[in-house]
Formats: structure tokens, sequence, C-alpha cells
């Protein structure tokens, strides 16, 4: 059996030399189309392929011979939203591991939600149906890597969150007699520095460097390589009408509500830059100033606690405490039921004492509302879709809300150092609707961009759901000493 196997595998390494240059027929041999997972798929979307073409044409005309470095290969792919680019990544990362031994890549992209559930776990999907996937141990969990089985240090790729203190891992891959690469998903939330460090590793060996996103802002490095640096790289655009995979039903709902030509449909369909300079409602600029922000004088301020109850079973309720500009750390409840939240909530009333309770009414949120009024607690309710006040500006509550949570965070919140709650804010992108209000993106669609729902970042934005006044204490009577004389 095991000579079966290795004369199996031979075959199977003959066969990827062969493909070295060819990536289109890598992804076509390596994983079994129209059978088992992939029954009805006959291979890669036109898009796709097309993409795969370019790369090999571009590895065909750099000629390398694993002794003297060639100029990198630089790729970016500016989309709309749900073509597949997590699965392209997934075959990248596949043939060159596959193709190129001692090679060393590091895969990122623009929160760990993103990077753990969706690009990396398309990586695990897909190494499990290729023929050459035994060749490798993939991990998930903490430390996210994939290794060659007899070589782990030396033929590997990593998975890196691209927080700015982790940019030493996007350091120098020293694979100067192979390929070092990396592969970024959500190219247009990733910080600068990370690109910075990630250019100075493209100097050995056969160096590669794909990009991914939709192009929600019209600054940074990945806005720079549709512009300033378009020379260095070879750009795609990509409509999500274009791609077979996508929701068109979807897709024309969008266009229905915000209209053909709006920053909303510019970035999640059509692949385009916005025009109003970027569609990600709370910057990470503010978001990182807030978390070294340390608030002073609040205490006579008012207090405020919200809610957001979980609807499903992968949310999660949050109890939250402000008071001015003093956020405290949010209190995080998974798999609870509407008794024990309003319990939970009770006891947040109890300890914190404060001056207003804002809760999400919505779904389940009206039980823990209608339990908390039978305990004697005088509690608000907060409908996301209702109305604002301002009408002219916002489309409903929920974008109003966060409008004023923004507006805060430019002037300054002590926020706690939560890396769920700094992703979740930086996460939400807006646009305009037919009246020009602005409207947030709904919550579903960041679910099918593979994001969390954004349940600690909607507490926060309750928050400041209305004005609120601390009040004033009463005076108690002055009580006259009585006199004994009449008087």
């Amino acid at each position: 059996m095991a000579q079966i196997l290795k004369k199996h595998d031979d075959l199977v390494a003959n066969e990827m030399g062969k493909l070295f240059a060819d990536p289109l027929g890598f992804v076509k041999f390596a994983y079994d189309w129209n059978y088992g997972e992939l029954k009805g798929f006959s291979g890669p979307d036109d898009w796709q392929s097309e993409y795969l073409d370019r790369l090999g044409f571009a590895i065909k005309e750099r000629n390398f011979n694993g002794v003297t470095p060639v100029n990198p290969i630089q790729m970016s792919t500016s989309s709309g939203h749900g073509i597949g680019k997590s699965a392209l990544t997934a075959w990248l990362t596949g043939f060159i591991m596959s193709t190129r031994p001692f090679c060393k890549g590091v895969i990122t992209a623009n929160t760990s939600p993103q990077l753990r559930t969706k690009t990396w776990a398309e990586v695990q999907k897909w190494n499990k149906r290729s023929l050459t996937g035994h060749w490798f141990d993939i991990t998930s969990g903490m430390q996210m890597k994939m290794t060659h089985i007899d070589h782990p240090e030396s033929w590997r790729v990593d998975a890196q969150t691209c927080a700015k203190e982790n940019s030493e891992a996007f350091a120098g891959l020293h694979s100067a007699s192979s390929t070092p690469f990396y592969i970024f998903d959500e190219a247009s939330a990733i910080d600068d520095s990370i690109w910075e460090v990630s250019e100075g590793g493209l100097t050995d060996g056969e160096p590669m460097w794909f990009v991914f996103g939709n192009p929600t802002r019209s600054s940074g490095r990945f806005f720079q390589c549709f512009n300033r640096f378009k020379h260095r790289w070879d750009r795609i655009k990509i409509d999500s009408r274009n791609a077979k995979m996508t929701n068109k039903a979807k897709i024309q709902e969008w266009v229905d509500d915000y209209g053909e030509d709006s920053d909303f449909v510019r970035v999640r369909v059509r692949g385009e830059f916005p025009r109003s300079g970027s569609s990600q409602f709370i910057s990470i600029e503010d978001v990182d100033n807030c978390i070294q922000y340390v608030a002073e004088g609040y205490e006579k301020l008012p207090k405020i606690i919200a809610v957001d109850v979980a609807r499903f079973g992968d949310d999660q309720t949050i109890i939250g405490c402000r008071q001015g500009r003093k956020i405290w750390p949010l209190d995080k409840y998974r798999g609870i039921d509407t008794m024990e939240t309003a319990a939970r909530v009770a006891e947040k009333i109890a300890s914190f004492n404060p001056d207003a309770v804002f809760i999400d009414g919505g779904g389940v949120g009206g039980g823990v509302i209608d339990r908390l009024k039978q305990l004697g607690h005088e509690v608000i309710e907060v409908n996301f879709g209702a109305k604002p006040r301002d009408n002219k500006q916002y489309a409903n509550k929920r974008a109003e809300m966060f409008g004023d949570l923004r507006a805060a965070l430019k002037v300054g919140v002590d926020l706690p150092d939560d890396h769920e709650l700094h992703d979740e804010l930086i996460a939400i992108e807006y646009g305009f609707n037919a009246k020009q209000q602005i409207q947030l993106e709904k919550k579903e669609d960041m679910k099918k961009r593979g994001l969390s729902s954004p349940d600690c970042a909607d507490a926060l934005a309750m928050m400041y759901a209305d004005s609120v006044i601390k009040p004033k204490k009463q005076r108690r009577p002055q009580m006259r000493a009585k006199n004994y004389y009449g008087s």
C-alpha cells in the first residue's frame, strides 16, 4: 500500500512540476470538479480563469531560475461583493505551496473575524479538496498556519492579523531560492504600515503579492494600487453582476435602494472607489485614538446603560455602561434567555445606578423590557428602524445613533481596549439612499461579508440614543427649630 501511495505521490509531484507556470491548469487538475462537494461546478468562474491566466503569463515572462531574483508579481483586484475572492485566495495558496518547494507566505485580512472565519476557513476547505492536501498540515485556533509535513519551518504559509503592532510578522520571508508571497484580503482597510513592511519582503527569489478588496476608501495603499502606484500593479476590476455566483436579486435590491451611481453601489457592486472618500463609517484612526484616550471630570455627568439583546445563536447579548466620555468594559453573554438577560440587566442597574437604561426592543428584546418593567425598573425602548430626530440626514434611528457615536469618537471617548469592539466599529459601511439620507449597511449584509453581528458596536451606539439629563437632587426642606416661647 505504501508503495502505491508513493507512486501516486511521485506522479502528482511530477505533474506539479509541469504546472509551475500554469495556475489555471493547477486549479483544474488539483480539485475534483463536478464531484462530491463540487457537484454541479465545472471549474472556476470566467473572471477567475482570466485572473489565473494573467498570473501564468506573468510567471513565464519573469522566467525565474531559482538563483537570480526577479521583479515581483503584484496583482490588485477591486471588486463588488460575493464574487469568489476567498476561493481564489485559497487556490493561489494551494498553487504556490504545491508547485514551489520551500516557499513562504503570509495571508492577512482587514479584521481577525474576517481572517479566521472567511479567508483562512476557505484555505482549509480547499486544501481538503486538493490532490496535494495530504502534503500539508493545516491548523486553526490561535496560530493559523499551513506547513509541509516534512519541512514545517522552511515550507509554509502563516495567517497573521494586520494590527499595527504585528507588522514585523510581514517582514522579509527569506525564501531566496523559491517564492515569498503575500495575500491581502479586504485590503482597503489594512493599515499602510503593513503594506510598507510587506513591500520590503519582495527583494529576493520569485516574490508575489496578491491583494483583493471592496474599494471602501479613496485613500491608503489599496487605493494607490489603482492610482499613484498603478504602474507597479496588474490591476483588475470586477462588477458583482458579471460573476456567476453572486445573488443577482440582492444586488438589484441594493441598486433600487441606493441608486446605480451611489457610493454604496459603486463599492459593493461595481468595484469602484467611492466619490465621498470612504464608505467606512467610523475611521480606524478615531477608534485607535479613543482606546488611548483617558476621560476626566465625568463623575458628575449622567450614567447610561445600553443593552443589545441577542437574536440568534451566534449573536451576543451586550450590556454596556457610559458616563460622559467614559465607557466601561462591556459585559458579553452568549446563549442566555430573556429572563436571565433581564436578571443580568437588573443586577447592573443595582450596581451602576444609571440615570437612563436604553434597550433594543427589536426581536426578543421586547421580552426583556417587559420583565424589567415588571420588576419596577424604568427602561427606554430603542427601535433601530424608527424615525430619527434628524430625518434630513439619517434614514433611520440606527444610522442617527451611529452618527452621534461617530461625532463623539472624533472628539474623544475613553474606549475599553476590546479587539472585538474595535473590529466591529471599523467594519460598518454606509451609503446614501434615494433621499440622500445616510443609511448603514445591514447586519445580514455584514454577515455575508464574513463578519460577525456588530453587537458590541450596536450597544455602544445605543448609549447615544437620546440626550440624558441628570436629575437634580431634591433638597430636603429645612426644619425650623421649635420655639417653645411662641415665636
